[in-house]
């Protein structure tokens, strides 16, 4: 159901943003927002909270944000309240987050390496990256796991390209298995 709505608003403000000629100004306020939710726990409390009615909830959305956040995406935000699904605000700001980086063509990949990168591997996986996909630019998150031993395992969504040494000791280990002594 979480899925549903998150999609349902984050289409609408999809919509709005294309419509208003406004990606890049909501695609900004909303990862921005995004950042405030998250490290804001208290806000999300005080909105779960059933004792605060509605119209104190509208109010306290007014106060934060009016003049921090475009008329738009203050809107926004005060039509998901009134619906009463604020508790999917964070679902529903990183779809609409995705959904504008498949518009920009900005991919997410997750490199994980067995030791640190340099800046300039680094540079030749995003390069190597941007070669081979359709994206015109990504970001990437690096991570280090020596249990790779070497290698990377490098994830674009649900495609998973794995050259790690840990994998390809364990695909030999499976190929022996199956060789049977005379």
């Amino acid at each position: 159901m979480a899925k549903l709505v998150s999609k349902v608003y984050g289409d609408a403000l999809m919509e709005a943003a294309l419509e208003g000629q406004k990606v890049d100004a909501l695609y900004e306020e909303a990862k921005a927002l995004a950042g405030i939710w998250e490290e804001n726990r208290p806000l999300a409390a005080l909105l779960d909270n059933p004792k605060v009615v509605k119209e104190e909830k509208l109010e306290l959305l007014e106060r934060i944000f009016q003049g921090r956040l475009s008329p738009d995406m203050l809107g926004f935000l005060t039509t998901v309240v009134e619906k009463g699904r604020h508790k999917e605000i964070p679902s529903i700001l990183e779809y609409f987050i995705s959904q504008v980086k498949e518009f920009k063509k900005i991919g997410t990949a997750d490199v994980a390496s067995a030791v640190s990168l340099s800046d300039a591997q680094k540079a030749q996986v995003k390069e190597r990256l941007l070669a081979t996909t359709s994206y015109v630019e990504f970001e990437i998150h690096y991570t280090v796991d020596p249990s790779l031993i070497g290698g990377m395992v490098i994830r674009i969504g649900d495609r998973v390209v794995d050259s790690s040494i840990k994998t390809q000791l364990y695909e030999l280990q499976k190929e022996l298995a199956k060789i049977q002594l005379a």
